[in-house]
């Protein structure tokens, strides 16, 4: 398999600076761990949408609907998340979001945002796996503790987070597939195979825009 050299990863951090890439799939595709392994990379921040509604100054009813496993308003996630990325610990850094603005009509305040704050979204990476990966991977993680304990993170959580997906998060993906932002990576290899094909990926599109 083709690796990315270190002459590479110059070239990738010169067209990134300090831009955004947002990653969405659905839940177990990985979105997390290759938001860290980027910002391991490129000296950048992870930032997640409910991590910041779960340690912000967020309503209760927001807390408790996004720990049951729904979606918060999408008016009050704009207004306590999109301000969240203008932070001045965060200037001058490549931020790595995972799926923030994943329900539909959240994506163009997210773009907004992270344009206003400097951070404009250079590309939109979709880890693709179908339902069955997810649902052996949830399996996995229940087995060998490989996975933070959630309220929401049993297998009525996980149902309802899927029909979530489908319903509010795809028109999202596909927003971003419209504008030219989306680069579509197969989730279901190895993590470090994965690496690799993002990596590639993030190189080709640097090296075109």
């Amino acid at each position: 398999m083709q690796q990315v050299s270190e002459a590479d990863l110059t070239t990738i951090k010169a067209w990134l600076g300090a831009g955004s890439i947002n990653i969405f799939g659905r839940q177990y595709a990985g979105k997390d761990t290759q938001c860290e392994k980027l910002a391991e990379i490129f000296g950048g921040v992870v930032l997640g949408g409910g991590d910041i509604l779960r340690h912000g100054q967020t309503p209760q009813h927001v807390l408790d609907a996004i720990n049951s496993g729904a979606l918060s308003p999408t008016e009050e996630y704009k207004a306590i998340v999109t301000p969240y990325l203008s932070r001045d610990e965060f200037a001058g850094k490549p931020l790595f979001l995972s799926s923030v603005g994943r329900m539909q009509g959240e994506e163009e305040a997210i773009l907004a945002a992270t344009a206003q704050s400097g951070h404009e979204i250079k590309a939109v990476i979709f880890l693709d796996i179908d339902e069955s990966t997810t649902w052996k991977r949830f399996h996995e993680a229940k087995i060998h503790g490989t996975r933070e304990d959630r309220t929401d993170d049993d297998e009525e959580g996980l149902r309802k987070r899927l029909d979530l997906y489908e319903k509010f998060t795809i028109p999202v993906i596909n927003r971003y597939r419209d504008l030219g932002l989306l680069i579509h990576i197969d989730g279901t290899p190895s993590i470090e195979q994965v690496d690799a094909a993002i990596l590639r990926a993030l190189f080709e599109r640097a090296t075109n825009s």
